[in-house]
């Protein structure tokens, strides 16, 4: 675990006339602990940094207005994106009744239902 230096992310892609890189970054300081390197929540360990991977020098620029101390969120252009495991894929959806979406995924997802309920389609 950890040693392969990938991080676990997730992969967004966005139409900009409905949804701004800036509201997507709102939403992504607000639901994830920017502050604490290599970890989140009891998930501990280099695949679990804050690490945001842009695309563009536009997008790296809007995200570096975000990372001021104490934030430690990384800022690196995506390079390449390797697709989870498949018992990774949909994993809160086939496993609701688990301790681990119930406790962590469950609670992360009201909250940002309740702070981001406009932007949001469906979760």
């Amino acid at each position: 675990m950890g040693n392969t230096g990938h991080a676990e992310v997730v992969k967004i892609e966005f139409d900009p006339s409905v949804i701004s890189f800036k509201q997507l970054l709102e939403v992504f300081f607000a639901t994830h602990d920017a502050t604490t390197p290599n970890r989140q929540g009891a998930d501990a360990g280099p695949q679990y940094r804050s690490l945001i991977l842009y695309t563009t020098d536009l997008q790296r620029a809007e995200a570096e207005k975000f990372i001021k101390p104490p934030v430690v969120t990384e800022l690196k252009p995506l390079e390449k994106f390797y697709t989870a495991e498949e018992y990774h894929q949909n994993y809160y959806q086939t496993n609701p009744d688990k301790p681990y979406c119930q406790v962590v995924i469950g609670p992360k997802l009201a909250k940002l239902r309740q702070k981001f309920g406009p932007l949001l389609k469906k979760i």
